[in-house]
């Protein structure tokens, strides 16, 4: 099986993650079972997502192992706005508003060894339609209630998407995590993985699709992408990774 093939530019979350959505001029409901095509904007506000529980939930499985990292610190975004903790030594590019028109948070995050980990993007518009459903897997979730919006609580979510037999995007199964404001997939199989939160003004991203280039995965590297999915989540990085952005929060001024 071909891994999947890190070939969008690290700067931006692939918040499409498989094939089979395209962007609609209008803005549906967000959703963690439907996609979207994404760019930066001044512009409507995203519509207001369905209600999550409230609660932290818990996913079956394989915990993440205990942090790596000896040491925290926390950044605060150049625009002022926002701010996360983060191992000490790892790095945060934040280009602040360079690549994005009428500004916003924009800050990438690289481990110790140089390898991206995650991205932050605020005042983000988005829109999708759904037009393929895949095979799914939620490896792991937890509430993020700092970033609550309207009575929504965002979750931190790792899920997968396709598989063998039913491939996706490069002819592979995708996997990513990332914060986001809508219900979770649910039924026998969804649309493409949706990674968004609702963030005034419009929207915001903070995750990564999961490479195993990238991502620190022990053991055999021989075996199928999803394998080495569900064993990324029990690393140091990946509890690391997640411990990380769930702590994102807004600046109190």
């Amino acid at each position: 099986m071909r891994r999947f093939e890190p070939s969008l530019a690290a700067a931006v979350l692939v918040v499409v993650l498989l094939a089979g959505c395209s962007p609609q001029p209008a803005s549906p409901q967000p959703s963690r079972s439907s996609s979207a095509a994404s760019a930066p904007a001044t512009g409507a506000a995203l519509p207001t997502p369905s209600e999550v529980p409230s609660a932290a939930s818990a996913v079956p499985g394989t915990p993440a192992a205990g942090s790596a990292a000896a040491a925290w610190t926390t950044f605060t975004t150049a625009d002022g706005t926002m701010a996360f903790d983060l191992p000490a030594d790892w790095r945060v590019k934040d280009p602040a508003g360079e690549l994005a028109e009428g500004g916003g948070a924009f800050a990438e995050v690289r481990n110790q060894a140089g390898k991206f980990m995650a991205t932050l993007r605020t005042n983000m518009a988005t829109g999708s339609t759904c037009t393929e459903r895949y095979p799914y897997e939620i490896l792991d979730t937890v509430d993020v209630p700092a970033l609550v919006q309207g009575g929504v609580v965002p979750e931190f979510v790792f899920e997968s998407r396709a598989n063998a037999q039913t491939p996706g995007l490069y002819s592979t199964p995708a996997a990513g995590y990332g914060i986001t404001s809508g219900p979770a997939a649910s039924g026998p199989d969804a649309c493409p993985i949706f990674q968004f939160f609702r963030w005034p003004p419009n929207a915001a991203m903070f995750g990564a699709s999961y490479d195993p280039n990238n991502n620190a995965t022990p053991g055999d590297q021989s075996l199928p992408y999803l394998e080495l999915a569900r064993k990324y989540r029990g690393t140091a990085e990946y509890s690391d990774i997640r411990k990380m952005i769930t702590s994102l929060r807004p600046v109190q001024h």
